[in-house]
Protein backbone atom coordinates (compact mmCIF):
# COMPACT_ATOMS: atom_id res chain seq x y z
CA UNK A 1 0.00 0.00 0.00
CA UNK A 2 3.09 2.43 1.09
CA UNK A 3 4.98 1.69 -2.10
CA UNK A 4 1.70 2.89 -4.11
CA UNK A 5 0.82 6.08 -2.56
CA UNK A 6 4.45 7.03 -2.25
CA UNK A 7 4.78 6.48 -6.32
CA UNK A 8 1.77 8.75 -6.76
CA UNK A 9 3.31 11.62 -4.53
CA UNK A 10 6.11 11.48 -5.62
CA UNK A 11 5.50 12.10 -9.12
CA UNK A 12 3.04 14.91 -8.21
CA UNK A 13 5.56 16.96 -6.08
CA UNK A 14 8.60 15.63 -4.96
CA UNK A 15 9.18 16.22 -0.95
CA UNK A 16 5.57 15.96 -0.06
CA UNK A 17 5.57 12.30 0.86
CA UNK A 18 8.03 12.96 3.91
CA UNK A 19 5.96 15.43 4.81
CA UNK A 20 3.20 13.57 5.22
CA UNK A 21 4.02 10.41 6.50
CA UNK A 22 5.94 12.53 9.17
CA UNK A 23 3.20 14.03 10.73
CA UNK A 24 1.65 12.28 13.79
CA UNK A 25 -1.50 11.21 14.71
CA UNK A 26 -3.47 13.90 17.28
CA UNK A 27 -2.94 13.02 20.69
CA UNK A 28 -6.08 11.98 22.73
CA UNK A 29 -8.63 9.48 22.62
CA UNK A 30 -10.85 11.38 19.37
CA UNK A 31 -8.66 9.81 17.10
CA UNK A 32 -10.29 6.67 15.37
CA UNK A 33 -8.49 3.69 15.11
CA UNK A 34 -10.82 2.15 12.58
CA UNK A 35 -12.10 3.68 9.91
CA UNK A 36 -14.51 2.54 6.80
CA UNK A 37 -15.12 4.32 3.83
CA UNK A 38 -18.02 3.88 1.82
CA UNK A 39 -18.12 6.54 -0.95
CA UNK A 40 -15.51 6.52 -3.74
CA UNK A 41 -13.81 10.14 -3.09
CA UNK A 42 -14.06 9.69 1.02
CA UNK A 43 -12.22 6.30 -0.13
CA UNK A 44 -9.29 8.24 -2.17
CA UNK A 45 -8.86 11.27 0.88
CA UNK A 46 -8.98 8.25 3.58
CA UNK A 47 -6.27 6.79 1.96
CA UNK A 48 -3.94 9.66 1.44
CA UNK A 49 -4.55 10.83 4.32
CA UNK A 50 -4.93 8.06 6.95
CA UNK A 51 -2.52 6.64 9.89
CA UNK A 52 -1.07 3.11 9.79
CA UNK A 53 -3.63 0.53 9.80
CA UNK A 54 -6.14 3.29 10.60
CA UNK A 55 -8.43 2.91 7.73
CA UNK A 56 -9.62 -0.99 7.08
CA UNK A 57 -12.40 -0.75 4.32
CA UNK A 58 -13.37 1.20 1.54
CA UNK A 59 -15.67 0.89 -1.07
CA UNK A 60 -15.85 -1.58 -3.67
CA UNK A 61 -15.88 1.21 -6.37
CA UNK A 62 -12.91 2.45 -5.92
CA UNK A 63 -11.37 -0.62 -7.02
CA UNK A 64 -12.78 0.80 -10.46
CA UNK A 65 -10.19 2.51 -12.76
CA UNK A 66 -12.37 4.37 -14.63
CA UNK A 67 -13.42 6.16 -11.40
CA UNK A 68 -10.76 6.02 -8.87
CA UNK A 69 -7.59 7.65 -9.48
CA UNK A 70 -6.12 5.19 -6.70
CA UNK A 71 -7.53 1.82 -8.32
CA UNK A 72 -4.18 0.26 -7.27
CA UNK A 73 -3.93 1.42 -4.09
CA UNK A 74 -7.23 -0.03 -3.41
CA UNK A 75 -6.23 -3.46 -3.91
CA UNK A 76 -4.25 -3.43 -0.59
CA UNK A 77 -7.97 -2.30 1.44
CA UNK A 78 -10.57 -4.97 1.95
CA UNK A 79 -13.94 -3.62 0.31
CA UNK A 80 -17.32 -2.74 1.65
CA UNK A 81 -20.53 -2.46 -0.40
CA UNK A 82 -22.05 0.17 1.39
CA UNK A 83 -24.60 -2.08 3.31
CA UNK A 84 -25.12 -1.57 7.18
CA UNK A 85 -24.62 -5.01 8.15
CA UNK A 86 -21.35 -5.78 6.67
CA UNK A 87 -19.91 -2.51 7.95
CA UNK A 88 -20.99 -2.71 11.59
CA UNK A 89 -19.54 -6.29 11.82
CA UNK A 90 -16.12 -4.46 11.07
CA UNK A 91 -16.34 -2.78 14.48
CA UNK A 92 -15.81 0.97 13.03
CA UNK A 93 -15.60 4.01 15.54
CA UNK A 94 -15.72 5.76 12.55
CA UNK A 95 -17.28 5.78 9.28
CA UNK A 96 -16.94 8.57 6.45
CA UNK A 97 -19.06 8.77 3.58
CA UNK A 98 -20.72 10.68 0.73
CA UNK A 99 -23.91 12.69 1.28
CA UNK A 100 -25.67 10.91 -1.36
CA UNK A 101 -24.11 7.66 -0.99
CA UNK A 102 -25.55 4.58 1.00
CA UNK A 103 -28.14 7.06 2.73
CA UNK A 104 -30.28 4.32 4.46
CA UNK A 105 -27.06 2.36 5.73
CA UNK A 106 -25.16 5.14 7.45
CA UNK A 107 -28.77 6.15 9.06
CA UNK A 108 -28.95 2.87 10.46
CA UNK A 109 -25.75 2.38 11.22
CA UNK A 110 -25.71 6.08 13.65
CA UNK A 111 -28.82 4.62 14.83
CA UNK A 112 -26.66 1.85 16.44
CA UNK A 113 -23.97 3.95 17.63
CA UNK A 114 -21.47 4.80 14.94
CA UNK A 115 -20.26 7.33 14.15
CA UNK A 116 -20.97 8.35 10.56
CA UNK A 117 -19.03 11.57 8.54
CA UNK A 118 -20.67 12.49 5.29
CA UNK A 119 -19.19 14.68 2.88
CA UNK A 120 -20.60 16.34 0.02
CA UNK A 121 -19.49 16.13 -3.87
CA UNK A 122 -16.57 18.79 -4.44
CA UNK A 123 -17.91 22.09 -6.79
CA UNK A 124 -14.45 24.04 -6.79
CA UNK A 125 -10.99 23.85 -6.17
CA UNK A 126 -11.57 25.45 -2.52
CA UNK A 127 -13.93 22.85 -1.97
CA UNK A 128 -10.71 20.38 -2.32
CA UNK A 129 -8.32 22.16 -0.31
CA UNK A 130 -11.50 21.84 2.63
CA UNK A 131 -12.49 18.17 1.73
CA UNK A 132 -8.73 17.65 3.03
CA UNK A 133 -8.89 19.54 5.92
CA UNK A 134 -11.77 17.91 7.02
CA UNK A 135 -10.98 14.33 6.17
CA UNK A 136 -7.29 15.16 8.27
CA UNK A 137 -9.50 16.77 11.48
CA UNK A 138 -11.83 13.56 11.57
CA UNK A 139 -9.47 11.24 10.88
CA UNK A 140 -7.20 13.04 13.67
CA UNK A 141 -4.72 13.73 11.06
CA UNK A 142 -4.33 17.69 10.69
CA UNK A 143 -1.44 17.98 10.25
CA UNK A 144 -0.77 15.30 7.24
CA UNK A 145 -3.79 17.38 6.26
CA UNK A 146 -2.49 20.73 6.52
CA UNK A 147 0.99 19.57 4.41
CA UNK A 148 -1.38 18.22 1.76
CA UNK A 149 -2.97 21.56 1.37
CA UNK A 150 0.47 23.36 1.14
CA UNK A 151 1.58 21.81 -1.43
CA UNK A 152 -2.01 21.51 -3.21
CA UNK A 153 -1.99 25.57 -3.00
CA UNK A 154 1.79 25.54 -4.31
CA UNK A 155 1.44 23.38 -7.43
CA UNK A 156 -2.23 24.86 -8.03
CA UNK A 157 -0.07 28.31 -8.06
CA UNK A 158 2.36 27.07 -10.39
CA UNK A 159 0.20 25.52 -12.81
CA UNK A 160 -2.72 28.17 -13.23
CA UNK A 161 -2.38 30.18 -16.88
CA UNK A 162 -1.74 33.53 -16.81
CA UNK A 163 -2.67 33.32 -20.41
CA UNK A 164 -2.89 36.66 -22.54
CA UNK A 165 -5.24 34.81 -24.87
CA UNK A 166 -7.83 32.38 -22.92
CA UNK A 167 -9.00 29.22 -26.04
CA UNK A 168 -12.68 28.27 -25.73
CA UNK A 169 -13.65 24.48 -24.66
CA UNK A 170 -16.94 23.34 -24.21
CA UNK A 171 -17.03 19.89 -21.55
CA UNK A 172 -19.21 17.72 -23.36
CA UNK A 173 -20.22 14.20 -21.57
CA UNK A 174 -22.53 11.08 -22.45
CA UNK A 175 -26.03 12.37 -23.59
CA UNK A 176 -24.33 16.20 -24.09
CA UNK A 177 -24.23 16.95 -20.64
CA UNK A 178 -22.06 20.19 -20.04
CA UNK A 179 -20.76 21.72 -16.76
CA UNK A 180 -20.56 25.65 -16.52
CA UNK A 181 -18.24 27.36 -14.51
CA UNK A 182 -19.52 26.57 -10.83
CA UNK A 183 -18.28 23.19 -11.07
CA UNK A 184 -15.34 21.80 -10.09
CA UNK A 185 -14.79 20.74 -13.81
CA UNK A 186 -15.34 24.25 -14.87
CA UNK A 187 -13.00 25.27 -12.10
CA UNK A 188 -10.10 22.99 -13.62
CA UNK A 189 -10.74 24.36 -17.16
CA UNK A 190 -10.23 28.09 -16.30
CA UNK A 191 -6.99 27.09 -14.00
CA UNK A 192 -5.85 26.30 -17.14
CA UNK A 193 -6.58 28.76 -19.15
CA UNK A 194 -9.65 27.93 -20.79
CA UNK A 195 -12.92 29.92 -21.04
CA UNK A 196 -16.05 27.71 -20.96
CA UNK A 197 -18.87 28.13 -23.31
CA UNK A 198 -21.47 26.65 -21.32
CA UNK A 199 -21.10 29.89 -19.01
CA UNK A 200 -21.20 31.78 -22.40
CA UNK A 201 -24.37 30.18 -23.15
CA UNK A 202 -25.71 30.34 -19.44
CA UNK A 203 -25.08 27.19 -17.61
CA UNK A 204 -23.32 28.16 -14.32
CA UNK A 205 -23.84 24.62 -12.88
CA UNK A 206 -24.77 22.23 -15.81
CA UNK A 207 -27.15 21.23 -18.06
CA UNK A 208 -27.58 19.55 -21.64
CA UNK A 209 -26.02 21.11 -24.63
CA UNK A 210 -27.49 19.85 -27.50
CA UNK A 211 -24.81 18.85 -30.44
CA UNK A 212 -25.99 22.13 -32.49
CA UNK A 213 -25.94 24.74 -30.04
CA UNK A 214 -22.21 22.92 -29.62
CA UNK A 215 -21.56 23.57 -33.18
CA UNK A 216 -23.16 27.26 -33.39
CA UNK A 217 -20.54 28.37 -30.19
CA UNK A 218 -17.35 27.31 -32.35
CA UNK A 219 -15.14 26.03 -29.30
CA UNK A 220 -11.55 25.81 -29.83
CA UNK A 221 -11.67 22.28 -28.13
CA UNK A 222 -14.41 19.77 -26.84
CA UNK A 223 -13.38 18.26 -24.05
CA UNK A 224 -15.26 14.21 -24.13
CA UNK A 225 -14.98 11.76 -21.70
CA UNK A 226 -13.66 8.90 -21.60
CA UNK A 227 -15.07 5.93 -23.44
CA UNK A 228 -16.67 2.43 -21.86
CA UNK A 229 -15.55 0.31 -23.43
CA UNK A 230 -18.80 -1.41 -24.31
CA UNK A 231 -21.00 0.15 -26.64
CA UNK A 232 -23.61 2.96 -25.28
CA UNK A 233 -26.00 4.75 -26.34
CA UNK A 234 -25.25 8.34 -24.24
CA UNK A 235 -21.64 7.83 -26.20
CA UNK A 236 -23.05 7.90 -30.15
CA UNK A 237 -22.95 11.58 -29.83
CA UNK A 238 -19.01 11.42 -29.48
CA UNK A 239 -18.91 9.96 -33.10
CA UNK A 240 -20.60 12.86 -34.83
CA UNK A 241 -18.78 14.33 -37.62
CA UNK A 242 -19.67 17.75 -36.32
CA UNK A 243 -16.82 16.92 -33.63
CA UNK A 244 -14.06 16.53 -36.35
CA UNK A 245 -14.88 20.12 -37.88
CA UNK A 246 -17.51 22.38 -37.04
CA UNK A 247 -17.01 22.05 -32.96
CA UNK A 248 -13.24 22.38 -33.19
CA UNK A 249 -10.80 20.31 -31.98
CA UNK A 250 -11.50 16.90 -29.24
CA UNK A 251 -9.21 16.13 -26.42
CA UNK A 252 -9.96 12.89 -24.11
CA UNK A 253 -10.19 13.64 -20.66
CA UNK A 254 -9.22 11.35 -17.73
CA UNK A 255 -12.30 10.89 -16.27
CA UNK A 256 -10.83 9.63 -12.65
CA UNK A 257 -9.09 12.62 -12.25
CA UNK A 258 -12.13 14.77 -12.40
CA UNK A 259 -14.04 13.00 -10.98
CA UNK A 260 -13.32 13.68 -6.78
CA UNK A 261 -12.51 16.74 -5.50
CA UNK A 262 -8.56 15.01 -4.47
CA UNK A 263 -5.19 16.44 -5.41
CA UNK A 264 -5.52 14.05 -8.53
CA UNK A 265 -7.43 17.27 -9.93
CA UNK A 266 -4.05 18.86 -10.30
CA UNK A 267 -3.01 16.09 -13.04
CA UNK A 268 -6.45 17.34 -15.17
CA UNK A 269 -5.17 20.77 -14.65
CA UNK A 270 -1.78 20.01 -16.09
CA UNK A 271 -3.03 17.98 -18.78
CA UNK A 272 -5.62 20.82 -19.91
CA UNK A 273 -2.92 23.27 -19.88
CA UNK A 274 -0.83 21.32 -22.26
CA UNK A 275 -4.00 20.91 -24.07
CA UNK A 276 -3.97 24.85 -24.31
CA UNK A 277 -0.21 25.07 -25.16
CA UNK A 278 -0.83 22.82 -27.94
CA UNK A 279 -3.64 25.21 -29.56
CA UNK A 280 -1.20 28.03 -28.81
CA UNK A 281 1.65 26.32 -31.11
CA UNK A 282 -1.11 25.31 -33.75
CA UNK A 283 -2.63 28.75 -33.78
CA UNK A 284 -5.78 27.15 -33.07
CA UNK A 285 -6.98 29.90 -30.79
CA UNK A 286 -8.40 32.16 -33.12
CA UNK A 287 -12.21 32.23 -31.72
CA UNK A 288 -10.97 32.77 -28.13
CA UNK A 289 -12.08 35.60 -25.83
CA UNK A 290 -9.38 37.81 -27.24
CA UNK A 291 -10.91 37.45 -30.39
CA UNK A 292 -14.44 37.39 -32.53
CA UNK A 293 -17.33 35.46 -30.72
CA UNK A 294 -19.73 34.06 -33.14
Amino acid sequence: MGRHIAGWLGRLRPGLMAALFAAPLTAGAEVPGRVVSMNLCTDQLAMLLAGEDQLISVSHLTRDERSSAMAEVAEDYPINHGRAEEVFLLAPDLVVTGVFSAAVASEMLERLGVRVVRFSPASSLEDVRAHILRMGAVLGREEAAAAMVARFDADLARLRADAAVRPRAALYAPNGYSSGDRTLAGEILAAAGFDNIAAEIGFSAGGILPMEVLVMAQPDLVVTSERFPAASRAEELFDHPALDGGAGGTAPRTSHDWVCGTPFVLRAVAEMAEARRALERQGGSARSSAGSRP
